[in-house]
């Protein structure tokens, strides 16, 4: 199986991408690539720089890498209880290749905060939006209090009862 994992935040540091590597890691007999979606950079969407631009090679190579992808996992950061303007940007541009982003892949949607709330407002919204956006979701898992329950170093959940949840959701799309 081929899984497609990556963290929707443009940090360097994201700890996003930390958690959607390590979950991809979990996924047994998955051969996984992992993202930068700052790889995917481009303009502010408009439909004035749509029309100017068409649809820029980024998007596209964005929705072939999902079209190639058996599974997905994605992470997303909370940036004032919404989307990173990253994500947002790379996800609107993409949306306009086709609207069904994600192509019917099987997903799992995890979020992390390095506070309490784990990032819940930005994961409802991805996991309430997900049906309009081809989007076949296998489970999401919100981790609060990050940098409390997550080994930097060892790059890993160290939360026993968190890590039985991670497994549990993210192995679903072994199946």
């Amino acid at each position: 199986m081929k899984l497609l994992a990556f963290a929707a935040s443009s940090s360097a540091q994201s700890i996003n991408k930390a958690l959607a590597t390590h979950a991809a890691s979990l996924v047994e007999g998955a051969s996984v690539e992992i993202l930068d979606i700052n790889d995917y950079e481009m303009p502010i969407f408009s439909t004035d720089r749509e029309a100017e631009l068409g649809h820029p090679e980024q998007a596209q190579a964005f929705f072939k890498k999902i079209g190639e992808a058996d599974a997905i996992i994605v992470s997303f950061a909370e940036h004032n209880g919404s989307y990173t303007a990253a994500y947002k940007n790379l996800f609107d541009w993409t949306s306009r290749i086709e609207q069904k982003v994600y192509q019917g892949k099987p997903v799992v949607y995890l979020a992390t905060s390095p506070g309490p709330g784990g990032a819940q407002t930005v994961l409802n919204s991805a996991v309430t939006s997900a049906p309009y956006f081809g989007v076949d979701l296998k489970g999401s898992l919100s981790v609060p209090s990050f940098y409390d329950n997550f080994d930097m170093e060892a790059q890993k959940l160290n939360n026993a009862e968190l890590l039985d949840a991670l497994k549990t959701t993210v192995n679903v799309l072994a199946v």
